[in-house]
C-alpha cells in the first residue's frame, strides 16, 4: 500500500506539472496572439473636417447629369466622324479613365475596326503646377499605331504640354496617319503652347477642379461630378487658389 501511495503522489505530482506547463503556453500563445493583433485603422477626416470628399468642395462646376449629357454628345459626333475609319482610341491615364470608359461606350454606332489602348502621361507632381517635363510610359508597339486614325481621350487640357508632346510621339514615332484629341474639359486660359482640341466636353473656369477622374495628389478621382475644391485642401501646402477668370460652358469642336 505505502508503494501504491507513492507512485500515486509521483502521478499526481507530474500531472500537476504538465497542467502548469500547458497553462503557461496557452497562457504565452494568448499573449502573443494579443501582441500581433493590428491596431484598429484610424478613420481619416477630410481637409473640412468632415468625413466625406463631398463635404470639401467649394461648389459643383458640372453635375453627373451634365456631364452624362456632354458625353453622349460628343460619342455621337465622334462615331459620324470616324466611320469607315477603323480608329484606335487611346486613353491617356490616369485622369482619363472615367471619361474613357464612358465616352468608348457613347460612340454609337461604333465604327468597325475600333480599337482600344491606353498611355500613361503626366507632367505634374502633387501640386498643381506642370513641372513642364512630360513623361510616358507606353508599352504601344508601332505596328499597332503605324497608319491608324488616333483618338486621345484626355481629362483636361491647361498648357497643353502633355497633349502636345503625345500627339509628336504618335505622329513622329510610330506613324499614326491622324491624331485627334477629345478632352472632358478645356482650360484654355493656361496655355502654354497653341493647341486646340477636337471635340471638347466643356471649356472650363480657371478654378481647382477634380473628380470625375481629375485628382489632387491621387485623391478625388471618383467623385461623379467635376467640383471645385474648397481652399484649405490646399493652402496649407502654399498653394494659391486660382484666379477666376470665366464661367464655364459647353464647347465644341
Amino acid at each position: 500500500m505505502a508503494q501504491l501511495s507513492t507512485f500515486a503522489r509521483k502521478t499526481n505530482t507530474k500531472l500537476v506539472n504538465c497542467l502548469s506547463r500547458r497553462c503557461k503556453m496557452v497562457s504565452v500563445a494568448v499573449t502573443v496572439q494579443q501582441v500581433a493583433r493590428p491596431a484598429p485603422a484610424k478613420e481619416i477626416a477630410s481637409c473640412s473636417g468632415r468625413q466625406t470628399y463631398h463635404d470639401d468642395m467649394a461648389k459643383i462646376l458640372y453635375t453627373e447629369a451634365a456631364i452624362s449629357q456632354r458625353v453622349a454628345e460628343l460619342g455621337r459626333q465622334i462615331a459620324q466622324d470616324y466611320q469607315g475609319k477603323a480608329p484606335l482610341v487611346l486613353g491617356v491615364l490616369k485622369g482619363s479613365f472615367m471619361f474613357f470608359g464612358d465616352l468608348v461606350r457613347a460612340i454609337e454606332p461604333c465604327p468597325r475596326g475600333l480599337t482600344l489602348d491606353f498611355i500613361r502621361a503626366s507632367s505634374y507632381g502633387s501640386g498643381t503646377e506642370s513641372t513642364g517635363e512630360v513623361k510616358l510610359k507606353t508599352d504601344l508597339k508601332r505596328e499597332k499605331v503605324e497608319g491608324r486614325h488616333v483618338l486621345l481621350v484626355e481629362d483636361i487640357v491647361d498648357t497643353a504640354l502633355t497633349i502636345t508632346t503625345v500627339n509628336r510621339y504618335l505622329l513622329e514615332e510610330c506613324g499614326a496617319a491622324s491624331v485627334a484629341t477629345a478632352t472632358l474639359l478645356d482650360k484654355h486660359e493656361r496655355r502654354k503652347l497653341a493647341y486646340r482640341p477636337e471635340y471638347v466636353g466643356f471649356v472650363c473656369p480657371n478654378e481647382f477642379v477634380v473628380g470625375y477622374g481629375l485628382d489632387f495628389d491621387e485623391e478625388y478621382r471618383t467623385i461623379p461630378y467635376i467640383g471645385v475644391l474648397k481652399p484649405e485642401c490646399y493652402s496649407h501646402l502654399g498653394i494659391k487658389a486660382p484666379e477666376p477668370d470665366c464661367s464655364g460652358e459647353s464647347g465644341g469642336e
